[in-house]
C-alpha cells in the first residue's frame, strides 16, 4: 500500500468468517496491509477487534468453525493461504515465529525450557546434536538477557517468573532463525516495569538480528515508541493505517482519535481527564456491510455515512497513510 521498499509481508482482502449457531461472525472483512522488512508494525484496537484472528489468519491457522475465506497472505513471494501443509508447517516455527500473550501456555509443564527450546532447534536444524543445540540455548538466554542462563536450561516453567518467561518465548522464537515474529500482546500480564524491559528487548534484537516484528496490542502509547507503522483495526476492517508519525500526528479516522484521546497523560501535576469513546462495538454477527460500521458511535458521522460503506483510501497529500472515512481529507477535528 503505497510506495514500499523491500517488503516482507504483504496482506490483501484477509477475510475470516466463523460459522457459529448464532450466526456468521465476520471477524476480519478485507484486511489489507503491508510490512516492510526490519521495520515492525503495531496493530492496535479495543478487545474484540479481530487483532488476534488477524494474527492466526496470516499464519493460516485458524481453526474450525472458522475459515479463512478470501484474501492473500504474500511472505517473500509465496501465498501462505495456498502453501501445502507440509511445507507451511517447515515455515511456521522456522522463518516465522509467534510470541503468545501467555507464554506459560506455550511451555510444557513437565519438561524443563531448556529441553524444550532445544527440541525446536533440532526439529529446525538438522544434524545439530544435543549438545550443540544446548550451547544454543544458552547463548540465547543471555541473548534476551535470562539472568544465570545455564542455571536456567534445566529450570522448568513454574521457575520463572512472568518477565523470564515471556523472554524464553522470544528465545524459542528466534531459536529457528526466524526472519519474522508476530508478537500477540507479549507485555499483556506483566508490570509496566518489565514491559518496558521486553518491549526494549525486542527493539534491540531487530536492531541486532533483523529480525522484522509485529506487535499486536490495544495501547497506542507501546505502539508510538516501538513501530514504524500502524494499523488501527476495529470490528475485524481496517480503520486506519500509515507511519506511526502519521498516526499519532495526524489521525484522520474518529476511531483512532478517539483511542489517542482516551490513553491516559499528564497535563502538568494533574491527571488529564479522559474522554471516552461512546457506545460499544458491533457485535461481529450484526455487522451491516453496506454502511460505515463505526457511525453509530461517531460524532462526525452524516446521512452518507448511514448509506454507503467508506473505503480505505490514500489520505490527501500522503502515499502511506490510509484511512477508511469520507472525513480523511476534508475538515476533521485535530487532537
Amino acid at each position: 500500500m503505497g510506495e514500499q521498499k523491500d517488503v516482507i509481508l504483504s496482506v490483501r482482502d484477509l477475510t475470516t468468517y466463523f460459522y457459529t449457531r448464532q450466526g456468521v461472525v465476520r471477524a476480519l472483512e478485507g484486511v489489507s496491509f503491508d510490512v516492510e522488512k526490519g521495520k515492525p508494525l503495531g496493530i492496535v484496537g479495543e478487545s474484540g477487534s479481530g487483532k488476534s484472528v488477524l494474527a492466526l489468519s496470516i499464519l493460516n491457522l485458524v481453526d474450525e468453525p472458522g475459515r479463512v475465506e478470501r484474501g492473500e497472505v504474500i511472505y517473500k513471494g509465496k501465498d501462505l493461504l495456498k502453501m501445502s501443509k507440509r511445507d507451511l508447517d517447515r515455515l511456521r516455527g522456522g522463518e516465522i515465529a509467534m510470541i503468545f500473550s501467555d507464554p506459560m501456555s506455550a511451555f510444557d509443564p513437565t519438561l524443563s525450557v531448556g529441553s524444550q527450546i532445544t527440541e525446536t532447534i533440532r526439529r529446525h536444524h538438522t544434524g545439530v546434536g544435543k549438545k550443540e543445540a544446548k550451547e544454543k540455548v544458552i547463548d540465547l538466554f543471555q541473548k534476551v538477557k535470562i539472568p544465570s542462563p545455564t542455571e536456567r536450561f534445566d529450570e522448568f516453567p513454574s521457575r520463572f517468573s512472568g518477565g523470564m518467561i515471556q523472554r524464553a518465548m522470544i528465545a524459542d522464537a528466534l531459536s529457528s532463525n526466524a526472519d519474522f515474529i508476530i508478537a500477540d500482546n507479549p507485555t499483556q500480564a506483566l508490570d509496566v516495569t518489565i514491559q518496558a524491559q521486553i518491549l526494549e528487548l525486542t527493539n534491540e534484537l531487530q536492531r541486532t538480528l533483523g529480525t522484522t516484528f509485529v506487535f499486536i496490542t490495544n495501547s497506542l502509547p507501546i505502539l508510538a515508541r516501538y513501530a514504524d507503522h500502524i494499523l488501527v483495526l476495529y470490528a475485524g476492517t481496517v480503520a486506519e493505517y500509515g507511519t506511526k508519525k502519521a498516526i499519532i500526528q495526524n489521525p484522520r479516522h474518529p476511531y483512532t482519535q478517539g483511542l489517542i484521546e482516551s490513553t491516559p497523560r499528564l497535563s502538568g501535576e494533574r491527571l488529564a481527564r479522559l474522554k471516552t469513546i461512546s457506545g460499544e462495538s458491533p457485535r461481529l454477527s450484526k455487522i451491516e456491510l453496506d454502511r460505515c460500521i463505526f457511525a453509530d458511535r461517531c460524532n462526525e458521522a452524516t446521512e452518507r455515512c448511514l448509506m454507503k460503506r467508506p473505503v480505505l483510501t490514500s489520505v490527501k497529500g500522503s502515499d502511506d497513510h490510509f484511512s477508511a472515512c469520507f472525513l480523511a481529507s476534508g475538515t476533521m477535528v485535530r487532537v
